[in-house]
């Protein structure tokens, strides 16, 4: 076996954990996909994570942020969720959006405020499950 064949090939995002007066994560899913996924995504060539995840916001969910109020939780690695075979690193970010209003917009189908127990009967992408659910 070659070690291609066992090496997840890794896909790097930038991501956001957003959560409500209530404590509950902002998940959303793209159109086509099955799996809520926090928000975020791809970088740009030349783009910092941060630049990333405030331009990903904007385009997304319609929220403006800027990348230096952005606070960093760390890079986090999981299964990705719409891609077979791959892991997605993600530069995650905790984000403070005041009393903005997410709204899907570009491949957005569907946002949702979620928690572990009201998550429970959807499909919420491995990176999301595993370090950012809240109880």
């Amino acid at each position: 076996m070659t070690p291609d064949a066992i090496t997840p090939r890794r896909i790097h995002v930038s991501a956001a954990v957003i959560t409500d007066a209530d404590g509950r994560l902002l998940v959303v899913r793209k159109s086509g996909t099955t799996a809520f996924m926090q928000p975020g995504g791809k970088p740009e060539p030349d783009e910092t994570p941060a630049e990333t995840l405030a331009r990903e916001l904007a385009e997304e969910v319609g929220l403006r942020v800027e990348p230096e109020h952005l606070e960093p939780l760390g890079r986090f690695t999981a299964s990705a969720a719409n891609e077979p075979g791959f892991e997605v690193v993600a530069d995650v970010f905790r984000v403070d959006i005041g009393d903005q209003q997410p709204v899907p917009d570009a491949e957005i189908a569907e946002l949702r405020w979620v928690t572990a127990a009201t998550a429970s009967g959807l499909e919420i992408a491995p990176l999301a499950r595993e370090y950012f659910l809240p109880a």
